[in-house]
């Protein structure tokens, strides 16, 4: 071995260690520990490739480099090696033939409306939405000449009745929509004939929802919340078809958004733990919803869990947990709001949600502070909506402070 080749051989002469095939299984808990790791070698951590630009071999290379947008050795707006691992560590927990990073939720967001939608085109959305979301359905899309309809997510047949034949392009759901967990059926809104079909499903990652398995085209999350799962990546994920996806990625490389190497190694470790995330959080969760539905001062807890919320039924069918979000409506309204988010101990006054810390926020003061009172009430949202996010805390502790807290805004 020569000095000058010792390096390089001594790599080469590595024997390759194939890491277990996860389309050989079918529960997406077991999927999420072994996805995303085709180009990772030995490695059981991921790696981070913190590179913006690579060395190309040859002229020829780069020309076919140049003209692949998905090519992670190229340049990291359109790839990266990492970026890449979390892709398709995405694309097989959805069940889609690929997937597409993104510097954050609204980025992913973004790029699907526009992406898709050209001056003339109609989208039908839901009512029950995400602040920044609605924001740019209804104040950005106008400018474009992009027209937009809103409906009433959880009413039967709504968003088929505003398609309008051969002007819709794009149909926007959000299931569970925050902050109040109204549901859309997946399979009606699948059933859809004619335009896309996209949703929004970051209060539900994929251990708990799949909706490409209803005939959803684009599945959406922004995978700073759940999971990811440490409020330490900030990132937007879209996943679907190979064909739409390339049509997508395209327009990404343009628009800029992408996501950064180390956020997407932060969002490729959070997803090995995903599962059991999910299951402790929504035990919590349902065991917290039942304890504030029967406190005096709360007048609504919304929670699919619950046999009140009053599409439970659908839950049950679509959901394999319920999740660790749950929002509930104080009898006070928003000076007992107030009191509550300021009486927690244990706790955590943020805007986010599925990290391993809960969470609670008041949603007319924060996430959705930018809506007119008639906005809040066609979303739900009321003067006392308080939202959780349901950490990894003992559950016995989580609803002891959270109990305390409605105790405090009611008195």
């Amino acid at each position: 071995m020569s000095a000058e080749t010792g390096w390089s051989e001594a790599v080469d002469s590595r024997e390759a260690v194939a890491a277990p095939d996860p389309t050989r299984f079918s529960h997406p808990d077991t999927v999420a520990v072994l996805a995303g790791r085709r180009s990772g070698g030995a490695e059981l951590a991921p790696s981070l490739h913190p590179t913006t630009t690579f060395r190309i071999p040859s002229l020829e290379s780069g020309r076919r480099m140049a003209l692949d947008p998905t090519e992670s050795h190229y340049y990291t707006r359109n790839g990266n090696p990492t970026v890449r691992a979390f892709e398709e560590a995405m694309a097989e927990l959805e069940g889609a033939e690929a997937s597409r990073a993104f510097a954050s939720g609204m980025g992913a967001v973004s790029c699907v409306i526009l992406g898709l939608c050209s001056s003339g085109d109609h989208i039908v959305a839901q009512r029950q939405l995400y602040s920044g979301t609605q924001f740019l359905l209804q104040a950005v899309c106008p400018r474009f000449g992009i027209d937009v309809t809103f409906v009433d997510g959880t009413e039967p047949g709504a968003f088929q009745a505003a398609v309008r034949p051969g002007k819709t392009m794009l149909v926007f759901a959000e299931t569970p929509a925050n902050p109040c967990l109204d549901l859309v059926d997946l399979e009606e809104l699948g059933a859809i004939r004619g335009p896309l079909k996209a949703v929004d499903a970051t209060f539900a990652p994929p251990s708990i929802t799949r909706p490409l398995d209803y005939g959803v085209d684009l599945s959406l999350h922004s995978a700073t919340k759940g999971l990811g799962g440490h409020n330490d990546a900030t990132l937007g994920v879209v996943s679907g078809s190979a064909e739409l996806m390339a049509s997508l990625w395209a327009f990404a490389i343009l628009q800029g958004a992408n996501a950064a190497p180390f956020d997407a190694m932060n969002g490729l470790r959070g997803l090995r733990t995903l599962g059991v995330r999910l299951e402790r959080q929504s035990a919590t969760a349902q065991r917290l919803a039942e304890a504030l539905s029967d406190h005096p001062g709360v007048e609504t807890v919304r929670y699919p869990g619950l046999a009140s919320h009053p599409q439970h039924q659908l839950a049950k069918r679509q959901m394999r947990m319920f999740g660790g979000l749950l929002a509930f409506d104080l009898a006070r309204g928003h000076d007992a709001g107030e009191r509550f988010v300021e009486a927690v101990k244990l706790a955590q006054i943020a805007t986010s949600l599925g990290g391993p810390e809960t969470l609670v926020t008041h949603s007319a003061s924060t996430t959705h502070a930018g809506l007119s009172p008639e906005e809040l009430a066609a979303a739900g949202i009321g003067p006392g909506t308080i939202r959780i996010s349901v950490g990894l805390e003992h559950t016995d502790d989580v609803v002891a402070d959270l109990l305390h807290a409605a105790d405090k805004a009611n008195a």
